[in-house]
């Protein structure tokens, strides 16, 4: 199953609105616009990280909602400033879901958060502008 789901992650567009435009993000592929964004803004690290649909199981739009509300929440209680995004499937058969861009999230605490949501992996990277996926 795991080979399953690291095919189904590999075939998506992980799109953060950052404050100067939406950047469409690939695994492990450097991305030039969001180096230079971190560089300018000091960020070492980053994490795109959802509460949507725990265990890779489909929930109604409602559910993920109150989920996604849930997160960030508690990133804003813990002082992170979550950018707004979105991941997008390939195939346009998963629906998309809501997402969370974080700056400054190191890859340890977006695990436990991700573990916490349900999450089976996430997205990190650092101030190369390169997303790599994170099993939880």
């Amino acid at each position: 199953m795991r080979s399953d789901l690291e095919a189904a992650y590999r075939a998506t567009t992980y799109r953060v609105f950052l404050p100067d435009g939406p950047l469409d993000l690939r695994l492990d592929r450097a991305d030039e616009c969001l180096r230079r964004w971190l560089a300018a803004t000091g960020c070492r690290c980053f994490a795109i990280l959802t509460a949507c649909n725990p265990g890779s199981q489909p929930l109604g739009n409602e559910a993920n909602a109150e989920r996604q509300a849930q997160l960030e929440c508690k990133l804003l209680a813990t002082d992170y400033e979550p950018f707004a995004g979105e991941n997008i499937a390939d195939d346009g058969v998963w629906p998309v879901e809501e997402s969370c861009f974080v700056p400054n999230l190191k890859p340890a605490t977006a695990r436990a958060l991700a573990a916490d949501f349900g999450q089976s992996a996430i997205v990190c990277g650092e101030s190369d502008g390169v997303p790599r996926l994170v099993w939880v």
